[in-house]
Parts: structure tokens; sequence; C-alpha cells
């Protein structure tokens, strides 16, 4: 982490000046002194989140079936929907590897977002190497959980290409503190994986509206395959989706989490999924680091009950500290160019 921030700040003093959070640090600060490790399970297992969010009636994408054994996969089609599509994932994969999407089905064929056919058969070779573990965390035997597709908000149909664009927001003691869209490309194969080739747009926290945006750590203003100006991206319902990050905080009791959001053209914002270990590139995308706003939260919660207030007071203290603090130089870059 600190050798990819080198490369995009000047010296390691402006690093510090500006805030810039490393992964030791997070490590030490954030995640061993805020996360019980007796609550990773809930996280790190997708499937585990769901049925828990499903308890707490936070809306997440429907599932339509679990695939635990071998023998079950010769019969997967008896769990997928008469019409429209669906997506295949790891219950314990990190970083969207092993995630399958399928936009529709033509006999023993199906479309995958990015435009290519595959056969029956290489959805069982996938679904094999999937309950195997080859996408797990630690290579252990995993499930297969097959869930209801998502279809993109139309709002945000000039901002992504061949995929979903979600939502990350870091939320720190109960409290969202930053925010990014990550937007997919054809570089990226329709995911939304800024190692892959995503987006990542720093949002406003008070007002969803786009800051800045960057692709592999390098400032963009332009979508590169639609031609849309990114300053022009607002989301929505913003106050309901920072609530609904806020409440992963109540549901999981993580004092330091990554949460995935995404906005269904049907059924709304829904989560998608969480992360115990959330990465720091967020930091890029936004311009910004997290030190100073965790710093703030701490000394908030001093003179109150800090994450035992209701989220809907969280958040609001979150929008009113955190409301047009960033700015494109807030952090100094040595790149240049778009």
């Amino acid at each position: 982490m600190l050798g990819w921030l080198r490369r995009n700040f000047a010296t390691p003093a402006e690093l510090k000046a500006a805030g810039v959070l490393g992964l030791n640090e997070r490590n030490r600060a954030c995640i061993s002194a805020l996360n019980p490790r007796s609550r990773f399970p809930l996280v790190d297992d997708k499937l585990q989140t769901k049925l828990l969010a499903q308890d707490y009636q936070l809306a997440t994408p429907a599932l339509l079936g679990v695939i635990r054994q071998q023998a079950e996969i010769a019969h997967f089609e008896r769990f997928l929907p008469q019409q429209g599509g669906f997506a295949i994932k790891p219950a314990k994969g990190s970083g969207g590897k092993g995630i399958l999407v399928i936009q529709h089905r033509s006999g023993d064929r199906y479309l995958k977002a990015s435009g290519e056919w595959v056969s029956r058969q290489q959805i069982e070779h996938h679904l094999s190497n999937l309950i195997s573990g080859l996408y797990s965390l630690g290579g252990h035997p995993d499930v297969a959980i097959i869930e209801t597709l998502i279809r993109s908000h139309q709002a945000f149909e000039d901002f992504t290409f061949e995929g979903v664009p979600d939502i990350r927001v870091i939320v720190y003691r109960g409290y969202p503190v930053m925010a990014m869209m990550r937007l997919s490309t054809h570089a990226s194969d329709g995911k939304a994986n800024l190692h892959q080739g995503a987006l990542g747009v720093g949002i406003d926290l008070g007002s969803g509206c786009a800051l800045q945006a960057v692709q592999h750590d390098r400032p963009v203003h332009l979508h590169p395959d639609t031609g849309k100006p990114l300053s022009q991206l607002r989301i929505s319902n913003w106050q309901y989706l920072l609530e609904l990050a806020s409440r992963c905080y109540d549901m999981t009791r993580l004092g330091y989490l990554g949460a995935d959001l995404v906005v269904d053209a049907e059924h709304g914002p829904l989560l998608l999924e969480l992360n115990a270990r959330p990465g720091l590139a967020i930091q890029m995308a936004n311009g910004t680091g997290l030190k100073p706003r965790l710093l703030k939260i701490n000394r908030h919660c001093e003179g109150v009950r800090g994450p035992e207030e209701p989220f809907q007071l969280r958040v609001e203290v979150a929008r009113r500290l955190f409301s047009g603090t960033v700015t494109a130089s807030s952090v100094p870059e040595v790149c240049s160019g778009d």
C-alpha cells in the first residue's frame, strides 16, 4: 500500500500532511482495535451476511439458491429464474473473484455481462471450481450463492459500461466517513473492480455528488467508454444509502468496515456485501486522507454516546462534518494527465 501511495504522492511529509491512512496503521488502529475476530465470519461469509441482513430487515439481492455439494451442480438450473438473469458468487470470495454474472439464458447457452456466451458445461465447471475453494479465502471449500440479477438504475446508464456500479462507504465506529462509486468499464470486464480497470469516483458525503475520479490511480474526467463527464454524477436517495451503510455497524458491531451498496432499477438501494478489511484506494478517489476524519469522529464520540447514537443521527453528524471538505488539490500528486 505504501508503495502505491508513493507512486501518486510527492513525499512522505506530504502524505502525512494529507492525512493519508496507511496499511499498517489501518491494521493496528482500526481493524485490530475495533473489529473483534469473532465477528469476522459475519462479513467474510456472504451467505451469513445475507441471512443476518434479512434478520435486520436490510434489503439485499434476493437469494435464489445455494449449492453446497458437487453432486448438486448437475441440477443448478432448478434455482434459476424463469426469466431474466442471475449471479453466481462464492460465499467466501474476495476482490470480486469467482463472481459470474449472467444477463440472459437461451437453452443451454448463457450470456455474460461482457457479451460473451458460455455453455452449460462452462457454468458447471465454474461451480465445481467455486465449491472446491478456488476463489475462497485461504482456498478452503466453499458454497455457491445464486442471486437475482441486479439491474443498474437508469440514472447511472451513461456512467458505467457492461456492468452495475456500486457504492463503497467506509463506516467508522458507526459513522460514514468516506464514500466512492465504482464504475465498470470495458477494461474491467463489466466489473466494479478498481484493480481490473474500473473507475473510482469520490463522493461528497454531504450531497452525494461526484468530487473527482481516478482509473488505475490516475485522474480521469470522462468515462473512457461512454464519454460521459464524471463531474455530472449525482446519487439520489443519498440519506437512505448512508443510513443503510451506518446500520451495518449495528448489525455486525464491527467498528471499521466497508459497506458495498447498489441501486437496483426495480428495488432501489440494496446491501451487496460487507468487508472487515476495506482497502485504502478510496482515499485516492476522494483526493484526501482518512485520518483527519477518523480523528473528528473520535472527538465527537468523547462527549456523546458515540456509536450508541441512533443511526439517523450518526449519518447527520457525518454529513455535517464531511460535507464539501474534499477538493482535488487536498492531496499532493506527482502524476499528471488524464
